[in-house]
Parts: structure tokens; sequence; C-alpha cells
């Protein structure tokens, strides 16, 4: 109690007095927004992860934390994560990672595992197939934020027009008369867009499926690179020569969501890209050709396998950040049943990120409104990594090779298709080139001995 300087307190009421005020002190600080944390989180600027950002106000307001932003074209982001965490630089308390860098730097020690989250976060939710590439020895190093598979997209209206019809399973023999019919560049629309910009995660991904489905592989089973082979050297001349007769003007400059903006404003024909695609190009505010667009199966070549991709798109924990409960916080809430709900609520249903739980497609709300809902869950659980080509392979992985030398292979090769694709050199001169280069590679990495 305070009482005037003409009244004498007792020694012992005052200690009292102080203790209390101090224990009230203490309490107020501990709610205090000084005490909260703000995290940096690294993402990819694909419209889900922008759609994350613009939404985590709603977490900050729940937790008093806040978030540091660093949103990246995707080969960028890729560059700058990996060269943190094998530094251990401890800029980023969460990156945005894939199925191919969750198990091999788990694996490594690089990530903090995430499975100490609770039952209320429901692991069991979660696809088994989507869980499990990003697993260790059943430890999971990454929560999926959204998976994906491949898909054709096309224009229902051009198909009409030129008096041709998409079958449920397209070849790439038809996919490139497709183009030739529907191709109209006098009014900017091209028969066929791909990515061309070149990446391990740009231009390697619709390279690589058809690749595989031509039959051919990143490695035989002794780890001998395959790149100068028959069924490359038939994919890739097929992906220059669509490109070159019936794609759009500057397409090295083309990645994802670039492609994806070119469809969605009525450029295209066709796309052959990934089926979180599909939101967008069916949303009438997003897309001129949500009322035409339509889809079916990724095409095939000589045989099915490793036709249709699969990816995820994963929240991770460096081993450096320091803010780790924070950091956990966070991607439980961003990875969750209620935060896709939200999402829905807020955005829109059709916007929802797809693909990592089986109760999203129990929401009434979005199989409504998304008539591809059901059809890309099922193109993402039949997608299988472990059986990629129509040969026995060393590797697990579509679009990739689960070692850590591919992000640099990935990159070289599709750099020198790139230069093929603007006539700099032949194709026969690229795959010879990314031959010599993953050859050397692997010597260097003792998979191969000279």
């Amino acid at each position: 109690m305070w009482v005037s300087g003409k009244h004498v307190q007792s020694a012992a009421r005052l200690r009292g007095a102080k203790s209390l005020i101090a224990a009230v002190g203490l309490a107020a600080l501990a709610l205090s927004p000084a005490f909260a944390e703000e995290i940096t989180i690294a993402t990819v600027n694909n419209q889900d992860m922008v759609i994350m950002q613009e939404h985590s106000s709603v977490w900050e307001q729940k937790t008093g934390n806040t978030i540091n932003w660093l949103v990246l074209e995707e080969n960028v982001l890729r560059q700058r994560v990996t060269t943190d965490i094998s530094t251990n630089g401890g800029q980023f308390d969460i990156i945005t990672i894939g199925s191919y860098e969750a198990p091999i730097w788990g694996k490594n020690g690089w990530l903090l595992p995430v499975e100490d989250l609770g039952t209320q976060y429901d692991y069991a939710d979660i696809f088994e197939t989507v869980r499990k590439g990003l697993s260790v020895d059943g430890k999971i190093f990454a929560l999926p934020f959204y998976a994906e598979s491949s898909m054709t997209y096309y224009r229902r209206d051009l198909f009409e027009k030129a008096g041709i019809s998409m079958p449920n399973q397209p070849t790439y023999s038809q996919v490139a008369e497709f183009a030739a019919k529907i191709h109209d560049p006098d009014n900017k629309v091209y028969g066929i867009c791909l990515r061309g910009k070149p990446g391990s995660g740009e231009n390697m991904v619709p390279i690589m499926t058809s690749v595989n489905t031509h039959g051919g592989k990143w490695f035989d089973m002794t780890w001998n690179p395959q790149i100068n082979g028959e069924a490359w050297h038939k994919a890739v001349n097929l992906y220059v020569d669509l490109l070159n007769k019936y794609g759009p003007p500057g397409v090295t400059s083309n990645g994802y969501n670039e492609t994806r903006a070119l469809f969605a404003s009525g450029n295209c024909g066709m796309w052959i890209d990934a089926t979180v695609a599909a939101g967008y190009l069916f949303d009438p505010a997003e897309s001129k050709v949500a009322d035409t667009v339509a889809f079916t199966k990724a095409p095939v070549a000589d045989v099915p396998n490793g036709a249709a991709l699969q990816w995820a798109w994963a929240l991770a924990i460096p081993k450096s950040s320091i803010k780790t409960e924070v950091a956990k916080s966070f991607m439980a809430w961003a990875t969750s049943k209620e935060y896709i709900r939200e999402v829905g609520e807020k955005k829109g249903w059709i916007l929802i990120p797809p693909g990592t739980r089986k109760s999203t497609y129990d929401l009434a709300e979005y199989q409504k409104v998304a008539p591809f809902a059901n059809f890309v869950k099922d193109a993402i659980l039949s997608a299988d990594p472990t059986n990629p080509s129509k040969d026995p392979v060393p590797y697990t992985g579509i679009t990739y090779a689960s070692i850590p030398e591919y992000q640099s292979i990935g990159t070289e090769v599709g750099q020198q298709i790139a230069a093929a694709l603007t006539g700099q050199q032949t194709v026969a001169q690229a795959l010879a080139a990314g031959q010599a280069f993953t050859e050397k590679t692997m010597e260097q990495s003792g998979y191969l001995k000279k």
C-alpha cells in the first residue's frame, strides 16, 4: 500500500508492496508485445505463398509475433536457401523447400524434425505419399503447404473451333497435332505454352516428364548418366520443336508463373504443367479463360511411367534458427485444416492450397466450385516417384534425382537446353554438354570411377 510521505510504513508492509508490484509487473511484461518474436521466412513467389503472406496477419494478431518475409523467384530462392542452410548461416527461421530437398537436408542434420505438434495437428490427415516424401526414417522434416502433380490444360473454345477433341489420355504426338491446328500467332494465341526458363525446378520439370515417358532417365543402376541417350534426344527435340513452331516469343524468360499468366490471359491453346494452377485458371477474378479452360491427363509417349510429376512445396525449420517454437507455431497454423478453411472463406474456396490433406476433399464448398478437385487428388496419389521410368533407377524422383548433386546438374542441363531452344546450339550439342558435365560431377562425387 502506498501512503503519504507523512506516514511511516512498516518495513514488512513495504517489502510486501514491492513484491506485489514486481509480480504484477512481470505478468504484464509477459503479455507485452515487447516480448513477441519476429521470425524471418523465405518463400517462393507462387500464388499460394503470396496468399499465405497476405493472410499471415491473422497468425500475427493471434500470437503477437511478427514476420519478416523474403519472397523470391524460384531459382533465386533455391540458391539463397541452399547457400544459407549448407553454411549454417542462420538468416531464416522458416524456409520453403520441396520434396527434393527435405529428405536430403533432413538426413544431413540441417533441418529440425517437426513431428511434435500434437494430436490436434492431425498428421494422419496428410496424404501418406506426401508425408513420406518429406520424411527420413519415419521422421517428418517439413510440413506440406501444397502438393501437385501435372496435367494438360487446354482451351475448349479453340478445340471446338478447330473441330478437334481432346482425349482422356493424350499422347505427345497428338499434342503436336493439336498445337498446329490451334496456333494463331496473328491473334497472339499460341498452340502450346511450356516453361522455357532454365532451372532444375523450371524448364527441367516439363522436360523430365517427357523424357521419362519416352523411356529415359537421369541415371542407370550404376549411376552412369543417360542424358545423351535416345529417349532424351526424342523428348528434347520434341520440346524444342513444339516451342519454336507453336510457342510464344521469348519463351526462355517464362517460368511457371509467367506461363501461367500467359494461359490465364488467353494467349495459350494448351499448357502442360502443375495441377496447382487449376484454381487460378478456373477463378474468373484471375483468369480471362475461366469459362473455357478444360483439363485432362499429362501426355504420354512410349510408357506411362513418370509422365506426371509429384511434388510438394513445404515449410521447414533450419537447425540454425533460434526461434524454433515460434516457427513451429506458424508452420502448424499455415499447414492446418484451420488455415485451409480460413483461406476458403476469405479468398474463395477455389484458391485453397490443394493436395496435402484428405479433409480438403471432403469440403462441400470446395467440391462445389472446383471441377478439377478429385482429378487433381487422383493425379497426385497415382504418381510414383520410386518408379519414374521404363527401367529401374537408383534414385527417387520424377523430375529430379534424389541426390545432393542433382541441383547443380539440373541447373546446368536446363541451361544447355535453353541455349538449344534459342538456337545458340543444337539439341545434340546441348545433350552432349549436359552428359559431360554430369559425368564429371558424378566422378568428383564418387559415384563413378575414372
